[in-house]
């Protein structure tokens, strides 16, 4: 694919807004691993989109979501209902003009309340987590779970069988401020469940986004995610 430099700053606009169609998408997600113009331009891009991260109103879940989100977690007997706790509407993340993003979201704060009501991995752990998002994808299935303990360490549970090609990785994101942008928590090792650490951020707030997108081999050459997005969500607090 080439591209006019005059064209970049446009096709990254378009890019983050979901105006491409698959195919054009793709093109541009090839073309980010040997164009650091282009990526640069992305990752500014989202950063420039991120105040429709909270421009929408919450909304009402239904039971019948209610119970599909149930269905695809893990067995939690024994701990808090899922009917116990109110759910509060997330908003958009980069991808902010896929309506199928906006669809998810509805749900995606719904599903971190199931898991910040009492929702644990191990029985064994000491240590509990400051904040608990659950990561959907576009089409609104859960993908993933992330449990953030404050102490420059995090847990990401994989929920979905994810495609990864060899020359593609995994990177975790959270964004502790608009002014901070998005940060990297780290890489996943394939697509595998993996508790990552090292990473310095500020302590993990309610509503914090984290999302998971595919990059090229060792990462995002920007610092921000210029890859697509996998799954996101928003953070609840622990209880």
């Amino acid at each position: 694919m080439r591209i006019d430099p005059a064209d970049i700053p446009t096709i990254a606009d378009e890019y983050v807004l979901g105006l491409l169609d698959e195919a054009e998408a793709a093109a541009v997600e090839a073309e980010i691993e040997r164009n650091a113009e282009l990526a640069a331009a992305i990752a500014k891009a989202r950063e420039r989109f991120l105040p429709l991260d909270t421009s929408i109103e919450p909304k009402t879940v239904s039971p019948t979501l209610w119970d599909a989100i149930a269905k695809r977690l893990p067995d939690n007997t024994g701990n808090t209902s899922i009917r116990s706790v109110s759910p509060r509407l997330p908003s958009a993340g980069n991808d902010n003009g896929r309506s199928g993003w906006r669809a998810a979201a509805i749900s995606a704060m719904a599903a971190s309340l199931i898991l910040a009501g009492g929702l644990i991995w191990s029985v064994t752990r000491t240590i509990e987590p400051l904040v608990v998002a659950v990561l959907l994808n576009e089409a609104g299935e859960v993908q993933a779970v992330v449990e953030d303990f404050g102490n420059d360490t995090a847990s990401v549970r994989l929920l979905a069988d994810f495609a990864v090609p060899a020359d593609k990785t995994m990177q975790v994101w959270t964004l502790p401020s608009r002014e901070m942008g998005p940060m990297s928590l780290g890489l996943l090792e394939g697509p595998q469940s993996k508790t990552l650490s090292g990473s310095t951020l500020p302590k993990p707030q309610d509503t914090q986004l984290y999302e998971i997108t595919l990059e090229q081999a060792g990462g995002s050459p920007t610092g921000r995610p210029t890859g697509p997005i996998l799954a996101k969500g928003f953070a609840k607090l622990a209880r």
